[in-house]
């Protein structure tokens, strides 16, 4: 089977641990490395499209992503850690850090609720505690209270700081390799979709395939 395998220089900005995190947009546009979600694996059964990218960025202590999307369904039901927020409005980033086999899933709806545990394989998680999902930091443009499902054009932003220490790294200044991947996805809305940065060959959607990881190397 034939895979394409994508990567992404992700640049150190050691300057965006000095901000709030509503105030790193403007540094992470200017000089973070923007990408696009578009890999629409599945098309026949889900067409929907909606215009998704990200930029990312790391300092010493943590990985920055500020994720944007346009869509035409906004739902936002799940606040709770650990609830399952890919039902929601939903961007995901999936990390194996060390190339040992062990990955850790990171998963937000668009007012910041968080889903997030380490693994081998789909099966088996450990789910990340309460105190080790309050040192991810996020801001969503949505605000953090949830609501139900509403129809129209919508423009949102979200954007995350995961520790390098949570995943276990620690940045000595020369370039760590990983892998991993992106994911915008909504299976309860009404346009329900499921898009990655690095394509997935799979029958079903499924974005625990660590074998469609891309690159992403931090410099």
């Amino acid at each position: 089977m034939d895979k394409t395998i994508k990567t992404i220089n992700v640049p150190f900005i050691p300057e965006l641990d000095d901000f709030a995190l509503e105030s790193v947009e403007n540094l992470l546009e200017e000089k973070g490395t923007r990408r696009t979600i578009e890999s629409l694996n599945w098309p026949d059964e889900f067409p929907y499209h909606p215009l998704t990218v990200f930029t990312a960025a790391h300092s010493k202590k943590y990985i920055y992503i500020e994720f944007f999307v346009r869509c035409n369904y906004l739902r936002a039901v799940n606040y709770q850690n650990n609830s399952p927020v890919c039902q929601d409005s939903c961007v995901e980033f999936f990390i194996e850090p060390k190339n040992d086999g062990r990955y850790w899933n990171f998963e937000f709806n668009c007012i910041g609720a968080i889903n997030a545990s380490t693994r081998t394989e789909r099966h088996n998680p450990r789910r990340l505690t309460d105190d080790e999902l309050n040192l991810v930091r996020r801001f969503a443009s949505c605000g953090n209270r949830p609501f139900q499902e509403i129809e129209g054009l919508f423009a949102w932003n979200l954007i995350i700081a995961i520790p390098l220490e949570l995943i276990g790294i620690n940045y000595d200044g020369q370039p760590l390799k990983m892998k991993g991947n992106f994911y915008k996805c909504a299976s309860g809305c009404s346009q329900p979709h499921f898009l990655s940065w690095n394509p997935i060959a799979t029958p079903r959607p499924d974005f625990h395939q660590p074998d469609f990881f891309g690159n992403i190397i931090l410099e």
